[in-house]
């Protein structure tokens, strides 16, 4: 039974930590080939499985430490239709690791909950398309009913909520919203930014907040922003504009670079764990309710340690 669904604890602003950038931790620091960027896959042989469990291990002994709450994501960004058809996935599979990837978080909190770590699973859904640049973008409609797929075995699992991570334009992430309120699950809308601020389909921030929220009565609980590094951004943040309250959530790259330059690069850009928490710290007037922290691409649990720290400091 979901713990969380009904009331997730992260809305009462305190701090609640997140994992890194798996994806390329994976690939530049484990050494992997993730078909796809797929993490999921790692799914079906216990090998995989416990190197997901010490990744995520990592990170809560973080949450630990500092005495704050944690979500942990699925590796579910990829396990969508098409990126499954594309890994060879039957959709009775694919459903099937969705469920895995649940119970793989389950068990990671069944491990370290207690009532100074309190812990909310995030069933991670990401784009139809490209987490970059959309090829072909859906209607409000088809994105509805291309997410409820994923969405529907969620919410038969233990997970609390829905993150629909790297929307690159309005309508899917609005698709993604009913389709999670369709089947009562709390959803948050994560968008990706370019180097200007806005999303790849050219959107502002704002636009598409906004979009979003008058297209569902406000549906998202809450509004994140990840794979994008605090300077693509906080020059289109005001500090007095009501709907950046509506983004609680940062989950950011460690580089600087553009996300055509990251999808040609073949090392890791780290950057630097210490000004990336300066970064977040320097936020904190423009987004008065961030309190949910994380990494992207290029991160590791060395980022999300030190901008927890600052954050508290």
């Amino acid at each position: 039974m979901a713990k969380h669904r009904q009331n997730p604890p992260q809305l009462g602003g305190d701090l609640y930590l997140t994992d890194g950038g798996l994806e390329t931790t994976l690939v530049f620091h484990e050494g992997l080939d993730l078909p796809c960027f797929a993490s999921f896959d790692l799914l079906k042989d216990d090998a995989g499985v416990e190197m997901l469990l010490d990744y995520y291990r990592r990170y809560v002994a973080i949450a630990r430490e500092l005495g704050v709450g944690f979500v942990i994501e699925s590796v579910t960004w990829r396990s969508n239709p098409d990126w499954g058809r594309k890994l060879g996935y039957s959709p009775e599979a694919l459903a099937e690791a969705n469920r895995q990837a649940i119970e793989l978080c389950v068990r990671v909190r069944e491990e370290v909950e207690s009532p100074s770590l309190p812990t909310v699973i995030s069933g991670c859904i990401g784009p139809q398309g490209d987490g970059y640049s959309p090829e072909t973008m859906m209607s409000e409609q088809e994105a509805e009913a291309y997410h409820r797929e994923q969405i529907d075995v969620f919410a038969e699992t233990d997970a609390d909520m829905v993150t629909a991570a790297t929307m690159t334009y309005p309508a899917e992430a609005i698709g993604a919203t009913r389709a999670a309120q369709a089947v009562g699950m709390p959803a948050v809308i994560s968008f990706t930014v370019e180097t200007d601020g806005r999303l790849p389909d050219g959107s502002t921030l704002r636009e598409a907040i906004l979009r979003v929220d008058e297209a569902t009565g406000e549906g998202p609980v809450y509004y994140m922003i990840n794979c994008a590094h605090p300077t693509h951004f906080a020059d289109v943040l005001p500090p007095d504009e009501a709907w950046t309250e509506r983004i609680r959530g940062l989950r950011a790259n460690s580089s600087t670079k553009s996300h055509a330059e990251l999808d040609e690069a073949t090392e890791l850009d780290e950057g630097d764990p210490d000004d990336l928490a300066a970064h977040h710290r320097a936020l904190r007037q423009a987004l008065p309710r961030l309190n949910v922290v994380g990494g992207c691409c290029g991160t590791d649990h060395r980022h999300v340690g030190a901008i927890g720290r600052a954050w508290l400091s």
